[in-house]
């Protein structure tokens, strides 16, 4: 996977020194050359396999009458010579292939590579148009001025598109750069990838922002196909307004406006196409009385064209990425029942990553004697890996309370000696519980921490109280280091319409907030939104918690359960019961939980004790 951090891969070196617009070429500590860039070609009037090889000076400085020059004149190699770092100055010759000379502007620097002297770096540029001494001072400051501010450009442009994984945001600062430094104006036009719709997500014009404005939005389709005019590939291409009178011509449908409202007489266009699959183009162009785009101010468009594009390649795959992780961890994540007048709702934020998925699970559950379980856990790890164990864990957690009607701590030991032994899950924390209680009420919760946060007890006028008895080892530690530890088992009697809240620690706890100062802070805010939203539903509830609280960081799962009014569904109750419960669920909207009817009102089955109703009596409890 690949994110906006990656490093820029080498090709990008190469496409910058082939853009630079002067002459570039290195030598090796022997004075030998060693690399030509195609700009040096062109100047030189020399293929690059004809000097590679060659002793730079000899081949290639000269006098203007073409005669040689002595090498211990020769200013070029002093920094290859030791005698000084850098070099540069503008009344030196090269000899071209054609047996002409050529005045160069000219600057030399070592080549260090691992911390030593390798070579030189020498780059000049064309200086014969500068025969006067004036012209060629001044000349020589523009020509290093104008190669330094575009090496700048490029630099500034690379940070820019790695910065963001948004499209439009990447767009946006993009621009800036462009206009007015190539351009008086400049548009980027994407092809969303849901809806299939070129949209323009990005408009510059070095004037008023507000003759800009308007044009960003959808476009009109264009004549053909997209990019039309041959713009794909690594062809630009190269725009005149009068070219866009005709509604049939290429771009008319989506260029014309931008002549036509920011101005100009011409523009180039560039492709933003990766290597399957065009997603635009990037469109620069100058008012009616600058000249044209020059070829090195194309060819860098092009250049930043396929910068972007590998970009919105990396948007792609990290939200592909991100889709298969959300899918992932909604199929991991359980369904809750809907039993008589319980209600239950679960919220599941993932963790700040690009997998989105990680350790932290809720469960909850009908087991054979009518009882419900309900289960808060956090697996170590915030991976892929940290899922499937957690997956692991909470299955066996599953089957051994199924088949086995026990008290809390039994099944503790029984899932930690299950997890050291048929497992490579590293160690985790949970809270299993057992609601019970006869229809009506009143209920008890029995329950078991394993290195767990406690759960939070909330009643109908606000009180709140952690239930921090219970507490025992994390699951995973005293089989594997064979410490003969135990979980004690705890009771609590359960008030009628109160709110008991089960939760990991991402929601308590962050890098600026110690776990104490996070519990605290539920705990104020979960008995002042009691009081607040008396009347509404635990999903109202948990979202306003969720919003006042404001995880972030690592992955948060909650699980908050709502008792219902004294007596409500006991026998002879003829009051109607409660809406069927809608809490939207984290799992998978295809998923039913086992032993619930979904979307209706729950049934009584005569077969079934209600939950809890004559449960076990265990010593203890």
């Amino acid at each position: 996977m690949t994110g906006p951090d990656d490093a820029v891969d080498p090709g990008f070196a190469g496409a910058v020194l082939d853009s630079v617009g002067a002459g570039v070429f290195t030598m090796d500590a022997d004075g030998l050359i060693t690399y030509v860039n195609p700009w040096a070609e062109r100047l030189l009037a020399r293929a690059a396999a004809e000097m590679l090889g060659c002793d730079g000076h000899d081949l290639l400085h000269r006098r203007p009458d073409g005669g040689t020059v002595p090498r211990e004149q020769c200013l070029m190699q002093a920094p290859l010579l030791g005698s000084r770092d850098a070099e540069e100055g503008s009344e030196e010759y090269f000899l071209r292939g054609d047996g002409t000379t050529l005045p160069i502007i000219w600057s030399t620097t070592p080549l260090v590579l691992g911390g030593q002297k390798s070579g030189l770096v020498v780059v000049f540029s064309d200086f014969s148009l500068h025969r006067d001494a004036e012209e060629r001072a001044a000349a020589h400051t523009a020509a290093l001025e104008a190669l330094t501010g575009r090496l700048n450009l490029l630099a500034d442009i690379s940070s820019v598109l790695m910065s963001s994984m948004d499209v439009a945001t990447t767009a946006r600062r993009l621009l800036p750069l462009l206009v007015p430094a190539i351009g008086d104006w400049a548009a980027v036009d994407l092809v969303d990838a849901r809806s299939a719709v070129l949209e323009r997500v990005a408009v510059r014009l070095a004037g008023p922002p507000h003759r800009a404005e308007h044009l960003e939005g959808p476009l009109p389709p264009p004549a053909g196909a997209y990019p039309p005019g041959g713009a794909s590939g690594d062809r630009p291409v190269l725009l005149r307004a009068a070219d866009l009178r005709d509604p049939s011509a290429p771009f008319a449908a989506t260029h014309r406006i931008l002549f036509d409202t920011l101005g100009g007489r011409h523009a180039a266009v560039v492709p933003v196409r990766s290597r399957h699959r065009d997603y635009g183009t990037l469109t620069v162009g100058r008012r009616a009385d600058a000249p044209g785009l020059a070829e090195p101010e194309v060819r860098l468009l092009a250049d930043i064209g396929r910068r972007l594009a590998l970009v919105l390649d990396n948007t792609r795959l990290y939200d592909e990425q991100r889709n298969v992780a959300e899918t992932m961890q909604r199929q991991l994540l359980a369904p809750l029942p809907q039993v008589d007048h319980l209600r239950m709702t679960a919220r599941y934020l993932p963790a700040q990553s690009a997998m989105e998925i990680g350790g932290d699970w809720y469960d909850a559950f009908l087991l054979p004697d009518g009882v419900m379980a309900l289960v808060i856990g956090d697996v170590v790890g915030h991976d892929l890996q940290a899922a499937v164990h957690m997956a692991e864990v909470r299955n066996m957690l599953r089957a051994l309370a199924w088949t086995h009607v026990e008290p809390p701590s039994m099944i503790m030991r029984r899932l930690d000696e299950a997890v050291t032994h048929t497992s490579d899950a590293p160690m985790a924390t949970l809270v299993f519980a057992r609601v019970e209680g006869p229809d009506g009420g009143p209920w008890r919760l029995h329950w078991v921490n394993a290195g767990h946060p406690p759960p939070l007890l909330v009643t109908a006028d606000g009180d709140t109280r952690f239930l921090t008895s219970g507490h025992g080892p994390l699951i995973g530690m005293s089989a594997t280091l064979h410490l003969g530890l135990s979980w004690p088992d705890a009771s609590e009697e359960l008030p009628a319409e109160a709110t008991l809240l089960f939760y990991t620690d991402g929601l308590v706890e962050s890098r600026d907030r110690p776990i104490d100062a996070g519990m605290d802070k539920l705990r104020h805010h979960a008995s002042a939104l009691v009081r607040s939203l008396s009347g509404q539903s635990v999903d109202v509830f948990c979202d306003e918690l969720l919003r006042r609280l404001m995880p972030s960081g690592d992955d948060t799962a909650l699980l908050a359960l709502r008792l219902p009014t004294a007596g409500a569904g006991a026998p002879g109750d003829e009051r109607p019961p409660p809406p069927p419960q809608t809490s939207r669920s984290p799992a998978a909207p295809d998923r039913a939980a086992p032993g619930s009817l979904e979307e209706q009102a729950p049934v009584k089955d005569p077969t079934r004790r209600s939950p809890g109703a004559g449960g076990p009596e265990w010593p203890g409890l």
